[in-house]
């Protein structure tokens, strides 16, 4: 079996047989012609992120940073459409964290939203580096309107979690 497979080392094309024996051809003005074309992946990189700055000032989606993932822009435009609800997560510092879910998210789709949502946070502004979540989880717990999400395979909407309602993070007290 044969395949045809562009080589890094000067623009020359080979064929490489199952024995790892490679056979070289004159490079052809057609694969020149794309050498010369092609662009340095930092130019490529640059544009794509003055692309993404532009369409991160629309105003659906200007709530957005400024390094944006592609994740963080489908979760958005699902908010927009209703597909998708927020729910704010109270942390015992008084700080707010809106995650953003499916309508018919799980009590753990919402635990994994809100470890993604603070590995991003932290890779923004260069904090903590690793966070042993299996730590957070047990020491721990989410609770809405006094009832702890205990049941990870639950929906939100079973607990009667809608769009921007406030879940609590609170630690759990130790059994003696």
């Amino acid at each position: 079996m044969e395949v045809e497979q562009n080589l890094s080392t000067g623009g020359e094309r080979g064929i490489v047989l199952q024995d790892e024996e490679v056979k070289k051809e004159e490079p052809t003005a057609e694969s020149e012609e794309e050498d010369e074309d092609a662009l340095p992946h930092s130019e490529i990189l640059d544009i794509f992120e003055e692309g993404l700055a532009r369409l991160v000032q629309d105003p659906l989606l200007c709530d957005l940073p400024i390094q944006v993932t592609l994740e963080e822009v489908n979760s958005q435009i699902a908010l927009e459409y209703g597909q998708a609800m927020t729910v704010k997560v109270l942390k015992a510092d008084g700080e707010i964290m809106p995650i953003v879910v499916v309508q018919n998210a799980t009590v753990l789709d919402l635990k994994k939203a809100i470890c993604r949502f603070m590995e991003l946070k932290q890779q923004r502004e260069g904090g903590v580096k690793h966070v042993s979540w299996r730590y957070v989880w047990r020491t721990y717990h989410l609770v809405f309107q006094g009832e702890k999400l205990e049941d990870d395979t639950m929906r939100l909407k079973d607990y009667g979690i809608r769009n921007r309602d406030e879940v609590t993070f609170m630690k759990r007290l130790r059994k003696k």
